[in-house]
């Protein structure tokens, strides 16, 4: 099958991967080259790692790379049989890109998106075929983690549903299917706790360490909230904390306000070197 992945950020060169090793033809689309080039670089950085641990072959990642093509417009790519989107979390560039993938693909064509949790049903109102349109929310990072929460807006149809299910399944992911309300399950309910753990800090309650150690070693937590805040990014928290607060109308979905001042000052986490911890150099 010939897939279409819009943005090589984070989720889109891991989306990429999984496709082209279960034996997918992929391109990988983003406007900026550097954007591609080092989607490109870390999906060759992630199989060699593979390689080295002896779980992949020197062949089966030439292969797997081999798969994966590039592009810089939506346009320019063509026979796509399916469409995934994993561009940045916001409204109206998921809109636009809708509309861009609707006008360049073929009308049997589903359209996914791997939002957070932005509407399904908003983003297939932008489209003629809002039946087809669904949500695909991989987690970070890509090919490791095993879920996939597969998103109904309000028309998509059994059908697109079923076959976005067998997918998953087949690229070796575990579908869980869910309703399109704001954060969907997995930030409905992560978001709340990561923004409590930041409020905690700003009020002084604990150190980021401390606040990490609690919930590793007290709810056996793999990693605290806070280090995987600055894995998922910072920005990124706050625009789904935003959604979820003005989609459910609850002060509890409130932004904290320390993650807004942090934002604003460019420590995004992991991608910047600097956010709750500071890195050696950004991801």
């Amino acid at each position: 099958m010939k897939v279409l992945v819009v943005g090589a950020g984070t989720m889109g060169n891991g989306i990429s991967q999984v496709f082209a090793a279960a034996g997918h033809s992929v391109t990988m689309v983003d406007v900026s080259a550097d954007a591609l080039d080092r989607g490109f670089a870390t999906v060759r950085g992630s199989l060699g790692r593979l390689v080295k641990k002896g779980t992949l072959t020197e062949a089966a990642m030439a292969e797997t790379i081999g798969r994966i093509g590039v592009a810089t417009s939506v346009a320019d790519v063509h026979g796509v049989e399916f469409a995934v989107e994993a561009a940045t979390e916001n409204p109206e560039l998921k809109y636009r890109i809708f509309q861009q993938l609707d006008q360049s693909c073929g009308p049997g064509v589903i359209l996914a998106t791997n939002t957070s949790s932005i509407s399904i049903t908003s983003i297939g109102a932008r489209t003629r075929r809002p039946q087809q349109v669904i949500g695909m929310h991989f987690m970070n990072p890509v090919p490791v983690m095993q879920l996939v929460e597969v998103i109904r807006g309000q028309t998509t149809d059994d059908a697109t549903t079923r076959t976005v299910i067998d997918l998953a399944r087949a690229l070796g992911k575990t579908p869980v299917e869910v309703n399109d309300y704001p954060g969907f399950v997995s930030n409905r309910v992560l978001m709340p706790m990561i923004n409590e753990a930041i409020f905690c800090v700003m009020e002084g309650v604990a150190t980021t360490e401390a606040v990490d150690t609690v919930m590793k070693l007290g709810m056996a937590h793999p990693m605290g909230p806070l280090t995987l805040a600055d894995l998922i990014g910072l920005d990124t928290c706050l625009a789904i904390l935003e959604v979820l607060h003005q989609g459910l109308g609850d002060d509890k979905y409130r932004p904290c306000p320390l993650l807004r001042r942090m934002v604003a000052a460019g420590q995004l986490g992991r991608k910047t070197g600097r956010g709750f911890y500071v890195y050696d150099s950004p991801r």
